[in-house]
């Protein structure tokens, strides 16, 4: 064996060494990626059961607004409703009723004045 051989001998020994040295390091990142991919796959499988129970909620919310919403309507029609009663009946039995009463004052004031004197 001549020296050109044993160079070359040990330049492949080292390349293989080199090789082997940064073949560790690239597995121990595959492994790293397996257990990320994993991670995530679990993620997806609790995460994705929320989700769809969310938009459950979010549907049945959904509803009991709309039934809330029937409900105001109507109790806005109701208190108009009343408002236009109210004002019906203040236009009806107001006016008498305030003459009455004025009429009634000026009878007690005529009485006191004739009892006066």
């Amino acid at each position: 064996m001549s020296v050109a051989d044993i160079a070359g001998l040990v330049a492949a020994l080292a390349f293989v060494a080199l090789v082997v040295f940064l073949a560790v390091p690239l597995l121990k990142l595959g492994s790293v990626l397996e257990e990320a991919r994993a991670a995530v796959r679990r993620l997806t499988d609790h995460t994705l059961p929320a989700i769809d129970e969310a938009v459950e909620t979010v549907r049945a919310a959904n509803g009991q607004l709309a039934k809330v919403d029937t409900v105001t309507t109507s109790a806005a029609r109701a208190s108009e409703d009343l408002s236009a009663l109210t004002t019906l009946l203040t236009a009806t039995v107001g006016g008498p009723l305030i003459k009455v009463s004025a009429a009634s004052y000026a009878a007690r004031q005529a009485v006191a004045r004739l009892r006066g004197r």
